[in-house]
């Protein structure tokens, strides 16, 4: 049994490359469940005084509001414990990633439940899983010095534990389909 976390984070819905490589990777994978989060359908708040410092209070210690306030954090953070893999579909905009997938980033890192600290540093408490990346850029090449958002996003699923990532041009991944 295969379960893929598969993840839309471009704006556009119709006509995206990102979401076309995503499709096509999915079918490739033939997972027995697929989890869908479409954050252009679905937006996801930026994280604020309140979520910053009620992630920090230890679990036996928080109130009913204060487990309102992550609520959504942690049915984040059980999407991904669920997946074996995590299927990214990234345009960048800017440079960087979408500021919806940041979101989405800012929500699953939590210390303590995603990643802790030791005293040889940080260790990713999601381990086992494999995350699929397709990119999709219409002028900064994945890789070249000015691709600030798979760097980052490598880094982020690094830092929570998941460190077997496969980077896809979202362009090859559709090409190859046309081939």
């Amino acid at each position: 049994m295969t379960t893929v976390l598969h993840i839309n984070a471009s704006g556009t819905r119709t006509g995206s490359i990102s979401r076309a490589a995503t499709a096509r990777l999915l079918q490739d994978l033939s997972p027995t469940q697929v989890i869908t989060r479409d954050l252009a359908e679905t937006p996801l708040p930026q994280v604020d005084e309140t979520w910053i410092t009620t992630r920090l209070i230890p679990e036996t210690d928080l109130t009913a509001q204060d487990q309102d306030v992550l609520a959504l954090s942690d049915a984040l953070i059980a999407e991904l414990k669920q997946a074996d893999i995590v299927l990214v579909g990234m345009p960048i905009y800017n440079f960087g990633m979408p500021a919806a997938l940041k979101a989405w980033i800012d929500l699953i890192a939590r210390p303590k439940v995603t990643f802790r600290y030791t005293e040889n540093g940080p260790l990713g408490l999601l381990t086992g899983k494999k995350a699929i990346v397709a990119v999709a850029s219409g002028g900064v090449p994945v890789g070249a010095p000015l691709d600030f958002a798979t760097p980052h996003l490598q880094q982020v699923l690094q830092f929570i534990g998941i460190d077997d990532i496969a980077v896809h041009t979202a362009k090859d991944v559709i090409a190859e389909v046309a081939a």
